[in-house]
């Protein structure tokens, strides 16, 4: 008989007005816009939904912008000290809205399949895996994204054009002689989708024909602005976009990425130096592995590492036992504290889209 705790199942929740880009169908974070004059109308709707699924048994996964916190984490430790529970998790995640509406839709997605530890730390995961930004004249009101001082000045120069990045880093460049190519820092494994979002009637002439061609995508679908767009971008002018994999195995490589440990106190897999949950102070992992965006980019090996003295060489014909075995499964952990991935459905894939041309 196993001894091994039982996996906790989660929801997903997005506090601000992000709306969903539909591209997940059915699977949707649940949105709470917190307007109303006082925490109390703010919070209420959250309140709602979060002592529903607490009595049901599930946690909350509750994501917020770092860009407009403030209203967001006063209803989430609202939520936290009316219920008296540490079962609601509160993830800051700095992203562009687009990209931000996307990410929270893979992980309402993921949930009913992963722990919800995992599921707070899949966003940040899931980060490093797009390529989110915006096409902008102006980069002088820009707060969220850091700039040059020579950035401020040139958005005063007539026909210019930034390229703002928001993941899987921060970066903005100037785009010269129309080529944005230098100012690319990832592409999504093929094939990439495309979803765009322009701003204040920004014209989009020189964005679908500069930007689309050098990044490629078998698909780029327009949808409306986000309302929160021009407060993220410094400016009612811009073409904001987000770029990701359409592979089947999109999801499921982020989730075998991470390098969760268990937490010292309430055992969920957490990758934070605090748990979301509880807000026990854990030891990090020591490093992650490597990400390569395509298999030909994976070194070949050196030489073979010498043996140790007294290991016994695997039999004729039979390959030698993988480090993976050693771990234990049913998602219980390691020795070390290491949260077995075998906890991880080897079915979950991305959800099944056509793809548009």
């Amino acid at each position: 008989m196993s001894n091994a705790r039982p996996r906790s199942v989660s929801v997903v929740a997005l506090l601000a007005d992000i709306p969903t880009t539909g591209q997940l169908g059915d699977a949707q974070a649940r949105r709470f816009p917190l307007d109303g004059p006082d925490l109390a109308t703010q919070a209420d709707a959250f309140l709602d939904f979060a002592g529903g699924h607490l009595a049901a048994g599930r946690k909350v996964v509750a994501l917020y912008p770092k860009w407009r916190a403030e209203r967001a984490r006063r209803a989430i430790r609202f939520a936290r000290g009316s219920f008296r529970t540490d079962h609601i998790a509160a993830v800051e995640v700095d992203l562009s809205p687009l990209a931000f509406s996307l990410m929270a839709d893979q992980l309402a997605y993921l949930a009913p399949y992963l722990p919800s530890g995992l599921i707070a730390a899949l966003a940040d995961e899931l980060q490093r895996h797009i390529l989110a930004g915006a096409w902008l004249k102006n980069v002088g009101n820009l707060s969220t994204i850091p700039i040059t001082v020579g950035q401020h000045m040139g958005s005063y120069a007539p026909k210019v054009t930034f390229l703002a990045v928001s993941a899987p880093v921060q970066q903005v460049g100037r785009v010269r002689r129309g080529d944005p190519t230098p100012n690319i820092p990832f592409r999504p494994v093929d094939p990439v989708q495309m979803l765009v979002s322009a701003g204040g009637g920004a014209d989009t002439e020189s964005f679908d024909s500069r930007f689309l061609p050098a990044l490629q995508p078998v698909s780029a679908q327009k949808l409306p602005e986000q309302p929160l767009g021009a407060e993220y971008w410094g400016s009612s002018k811009y073409i904001e976009f987000v770029a990701f994999s359409a592979h089947q195995d999109s999801l499921t490589r982020p989730a075998h990425a991470v390098r969760p440990t268990a937490c010292a106190w309430c055992r969920e897999p957490v990758t934070a130096a605090q748990c979301p949950f509880c807000r026990a102070v854990n030891q990090r992992p020591a490093g992650r592995p490597p990400s390569y965006s395509r298999a030909a980019q994976v070194p070949a090996p050196t030489q073979p590492a010498p043996a140790r003295p007294g290991a016994s060489a695997p039999m004729d014909g039979l390959p030698g036992r993988p480090a993976s075995s050693l771990l234990p499964a049913g998602g219980e952990t390691a020795g070390d504290g290491r949260v077995d991935h075998g906890n991880v459905d080897p079915h979950l894939h991305a959800p099944s889209q056509p793809v548009r041309r």
